[in-house]
């Protein structure tokens, strides 16, 4: 009796030992998830990153703290997603950056740096300028620039950030030096827009969505978005090729990724979560009403689409000598 009861009782610990792995993994997530943003509080990255967290959260049944880790023209939140433990409880949100800084000499990190886990957000960049300018339209802004170089300060994010690149390259499309409109570099489009509001730069160039609380208060107007076509939410802005005859178009991409090395079975759960809240309506009433693009790419195909983004970004940014 007490042999079989013996035996019994090794049997049920050696079962549970067997299960313990599994179960751990099945488990994931059992604690709070952090959720970094490289970029400043309020402009389009936090506001991607917040509503996404906060669906993350109902989906996964554990809180997710979105962090706002600023500095080193989007450097050092980029380095705190790479650098943290690959363990799925420290989560970032990537940008259009991560193409560019390298190719400026700031960091190492590349693309390559991260588990990907899927893009979510692409936006083209508009031009805008205080409401009370005397510029009708981007024409005659341009103008204004090209008559008193170094006049007109411009601003939106970090030293040859995304926005800095959509600036130098509508000015030099145009026969503009990219240095005639000294850059103040800013922690993302929203302190750029304050700044602008406060009259400490004349131009910010960022996505028409992250300006829009702005525009919609009467302090600010956009110009020109540098798209192919009108945005479906701006549809009365003009594209800079119709309203200058330029032919430029850039914008930045938002996805979402993990320090690198992280589990297989963690990424295929935190995908599919993804996934659906990328397939749901809050998320699309969400990001459509502000304005925010939309666009899905997974794992494999978002590495693609950086690899290509990283490409041509290193293309531009030699040819407008922003890269070293």
């Amino acid at each position: 009796m007490r042999r079989t009861f013996l035996k019994t009782l090794v049997a049920a610990a050696a079962a549970a030992t067997l299960a313990l792995p599994g179960a751990v993994l099945a488990a994931y997530p059992e604690r709070p998830i952090t959720m970094i943003v490289p970029w400043g509080a309020g402009g389009g990255t936090d506001a991607t990153a917040r509503i996404v967290g906060s669906l993350l959260e109902k989906e996964l049944g554990q809180p997710v703290n979105v962090v706002n880790r600023t500095g080193g023209s989007g450097v050092v939140g980029h380095a705190a997603i790479a650098d943290a433990a690959p363990d799925g409880y420290t989560l970032g949100i990537i940008t259009v950056e991560i193409g560019m800084m390298h190719w400026q000499g700031l960091t190492q990190l590349t693309y390559e740096s991260y588990t990907p886990l899927a893009l979510m957000n692409i936006d083209p960049a508009g031009v805008q300028v205080r409401a009370d300018a005397p510029y009708k339209d981007v024409k005659e802004l341009l103008a204004a620039i090209k008559a008193n170089p170094g006049k007109f300060k411009a601003s939106g994010t970090g030293q040859g950030g995304i926005w800095h690149l959509a600036l130098a390259g509508m000015l030099a499309m145009d026969g503009i030096p990219p240095n005639a409109a000294p850059w103040v570099p800013s922690n993302g489009a929203a302190p750029g827009l304050q700044d602008l509001v406060a009259g400490g730069v004349e131009v910010v160039t960022c996505s028409v969505p992250e300006a829009r609380s702005l525009i919609d208060a009467g302090r600010v107007k956009s110009l020109a978005i540098m798209a192919d076509k009108r945005s479906d939410a701006f549809p009365d802005l003009p594209t800079l090729k119709e309203a200058a005859g330029i032919d430029w178009t850039l914008g930045a991409w938002r996805g979402f990724a993990a320090p690198k090395g992280l589990p297989a079975d963690i990424q295929d759960k935190l995908v599919a979560a993804l996934d659906k809240i990328y397939k749901g309506a809050e998320f699309q009433d969400f990001m459509k009403g502000r304005g925010f693009g939309v666009s899905w790419a997974p794992k494999d195909e978002f590495v693609a689409f950086m690899k290509q983004s990283n490409e041509s970004l290193g293309t531009v940014m030699k040819e407008l000598g922003l890269a070293k």
